[in-house]
Formats: structure tokens, C-alpha cells, sequence
């Protein structure tokens, strides 16, 4: 826990293991008991039927909350189903408090059909910057950190994206096509180019890490909810990757980003596909 007399820079320099802990945590306690094991009333539709939340999705963001917001005094916590309740709780993240912004099932579709593709995103920020962040994949047993200036590493092992070989097609996972307006889906279709291979995305948060790990070539995301970005956007930049949006300008937690926008694995990649995207608007 934080001390009051203490910086987040202090925090982070012994803190994050306690993070660490607390989405293990609420993995094991509120998400992984339900895993597989989901009653029809225990699964709810938000905005529609590919929207959709469950009592583990809840669950387990109580507990973040209250963890996450006890280990570092004064901060606030930006959580997904918190905002889906009350949408003016997102302006946290443009205000100058500490925030915790919390997806706590990111790929809750896949987590209802029993696919194990999804993941608990943790990020912390101040000031609209990112400073760290902790994706955990706890049917993967996958998890992945990244503090800015000190790098990002899978379960503990340093992560390096590289760059993508310059023989084969871009691999490119962007937004489906349900949950952009016209204009979007008009810059996505520029990306079905000669030398661009790309396919619908699955949870945000791993497809981020995919593109850490080098196995992801790009993203193409339409939309700025910060619990899905956050985490993942400062993954691939420890990594040592790069994004944009279609403006060639980095996505901002705080919104207001010309929509598509990519995270990639080099920023040469980054500049590609933003451009691509510009194209097609």
C-alpha cells in the first residue's frame, strides 16, 4: 500500500506486485469459479446480444475497486459495469486524481461461451498517461506487465515485439463491423489491400498482447472505451511498438481521437496502417 507521504513513481517502483496479487486475486475468487459454470440468470445483455455482462464481471470489479483504490489513497477507479451504471464516472480519467481503469472481463463474450480468450485489464494513469498496467489471461495462465520507461514483460520474461517480416502480409485484427458507423467501416475496408491480411479481434486486451509478443502484426479499433486500451496500448509501447490514429496522432485515453486507430509492433508498421486508414475515410 501507498503511504501517504509517498509519490506513485515510489509506489510503482515497489507496489505493482500488490496489484499483481489483486487481479490474481479476483480471478481466482470471482471469475474462474464461474468459468464454464455460468446460469442462465447469472448473464445479462447491456446494449444488445453481442453486449453483455455477467456476475463475474461484476464480481469481480467490486473487488478491484475497493483493492485497487486502498492500495493507492486518492485514487479512483474508472471500472467498466461502474460507468455502464453511471457514464459521468468516466470522467475520472480527465481528472487529476490517480485512476485505476478497470475492464474486469475484457472478452466477456468468449468468457459465456467457455472460450478461454479473455483476460482481467488493469491500467493505472494520471493526467491522462498511462503509467503502468497488468493483463492477466487466468485460463491461459498468461500474464503480462508493462511500466512506462521500464519495459514490458510476460510472466516475468522481457517482451519485444520486433517488427513484421517484410515477405509476408500484414496480420491485422480490427473491429467488427457491428460496432462501427459507416465511416468507419469505410476506413477499415481500406486495410483489404494487397499486403494486409486481417481478420475480426477478439478480446481487446489479447489482442494487444499478440501484438507485444510479435504474433499480431496490428490492430484496427473503432471505438475509445479506455478499460479496453489502456492496459494494452502501453504493452506494445514497453514492447516497443506504436499507435495511431487515423489523424497520425497517438490514441488519447481521454478521448477525442480521429476513429479507426491502430497499435502495431514498430512505428513504422504504426504509420502504415494509419495511413491506410486515412485513405479509406
Amino acid at each position: 500500500m501507498i503511504e501517504d507521504s509517498e509519490t506513485i513513481e515510489e509506489f510503482l517502483a515497489h507496489g505493482t506486485s500488490d496489484v499483481e496479487e489483486a487481479v490474481r486475486k479476483a480471478a481466482a475468487t470471482e471469475i474462474m469459479p464461474r468459468f464454464r459454470q455460468l446460469a442462465a440468470h447469472e448473464v445479462d445483455e447491456k446494449t444488445g446480444p453481442h453486449d453483455l455482462v455477467t456476475d463475474a464481471d461484476r464480481k469481480a470489479e467490486e473487488y478491484l475497486t475497493a483493492t485497487l483504490g486502498a492500495l493507492l489513497p486518492g485514487s479512483v477507479v474508472v471500472g467498466e459495469e461502474a460507468v455502464h451504471a453511471n457514464p459521468l464516472t468516466y470522467e475520472a480519467i480527465r481528472g487529476e486524481a490517480p485512476v485505476w481503469i478497470v475492464d474486469p472481463v475484457d472478452g466477456t463474450r468468449q468468457f459465456v461461451h467457455g472460450n478461454p480468450g479473455f483476460c482481467t485489464l488493469v491500467a493505472l494513469a494520471l493526467g491522462g498517461e498511462v503509467l503502468a498496467s497488468w493483463t492477466y489471461a487466468p485460463a491461459l495462465d498468461l500474464f503480462a506487465t508493462a511500466i512506462r520507461g521500464g519495459g514490458a514483460a510476460l510472466d516475468g520474461v522481457p517482451l519485444r515485439s520486433g517488427s513484421p517480416a517484410p515477405d509476408r502480409p500484414l496480420e491485422v485484427a480490427t473491429s467488427h463491423p457491428d460496432f462501427t458507423t459507416d465511416d468507419e467501416k469505410r476506413a477499415l475496408l481500406s486495410l483489404r489491400t494487397e499486403g494486409v491480411r486481417t481478420r475480426p479481434c477478439g478480446s481487446a486486451g489479447l489482442e494487444y498482447l499478440a501484438v507485444a509478443r510479435g504474433e499480431l502484426d496490428a490492430t484496427g479499433f473503432s471505438w475509445e472505451a479506455a478499460w479496453d486500451h489502456a492496459a494494452g496500448l502501453l504493452l506494445v509501447e514497453e514492447a516497443g511498438g506504436a499507435h495511431l490514429t487515423r489523424a497520425g496522432e497517438p490514441f488519447r485515453i481521454t478521448g477525442g481521437n480521429a476513429l479507426p486507430f491502430t497499435a502495431a509492433r514498430d512505428a513504422a508498421t504504426a504509420h502504415r496502417v494509419a495511413g491506410l486508414l486515412a485513405g479509406g475515410a
